[in-house]
């Protein structure tokens, strides 16, 4: 079987992922939230960031705070495999990372062929608009918070068409969270 790449990201009910740079406080966690997080790490053995996505992440899960705060997902961030696209970055420092600066369509193709599991790409917009202008995502996982942002960054803003999705699953969360899982129509 063929490993997927899998994005998942966290938005607004009218669609957006970050207010600017990295304003997240808006997102909805809690105990069931943290379980799904580590279910859906335990899927995958491979991590896929953009480069700002990557930096954000790299520089919180590696910390003593992150671990204090929540050692099941910070042990499991810190030692997954992680690939970081990137053309500016210079150094990938984060334990177990792969810094590519080449063809991403060329290197998730590699990846694929790989055995192993599912590759997560969390967060990373733009990274996930490349990839699925090139059809290289098989499931979009957006969890929808119960909250409408006054402004923000839409999620898969710019991609080059229009992209078809078949809805999947769906799964609700007692803090008003839906996961809502999409495949694209091939």
């Amino acid at each position: 079987m063929t490993r997927r790449v899998v994005f998942f990201m966290m938005v607004s009910a009218n669609g957006f992922y970050e207010r600017a740079r990295w304003e997240i406080d808006w997102h909805v966690t809690d105990a069931e939230f943290n379980d799904f997080a580590i279910a859906q790490l335990d899927s995958a053995d491979t991590l896929l960031f953009g480069r700002v996505t990557y930096e954000g992440m790299a520089s919180y899960w590696p910390t003593p705070a992150a671990v204090a705060d929540d050692p099941e997902v910070a042990r499991r961030m810190n030692t997954m495999r992680k690939i970081v696209f990137s053309r500016t970055l210079e150094r990938a420092d984060w334990s177990n990372t792969r810094l590519v600066s080449g063809d991403v369509a060329e290197t998730i193709g590699e990846l694929k062929g790989e055995p192993g599991k599912d590759m997560i790409l969390m967060g990373s917009s733009d990274l996930a608009v490349a990839l699925a202008d090139r059809d290289l995502i098989d499931e979009y996982r957006l969890m929808v918070a119960p909250i409408a942002l006054g402004h923000g960054k839409p999620v898969l803003d710019g991609l080059a068409h229009d992209l078809r999705l078949r809805l999947g699953d769906v799964r609700r969360f007692a803090n008003g969270n839906v996961l809502l899982s999409y495949h694209p129509v091939r």
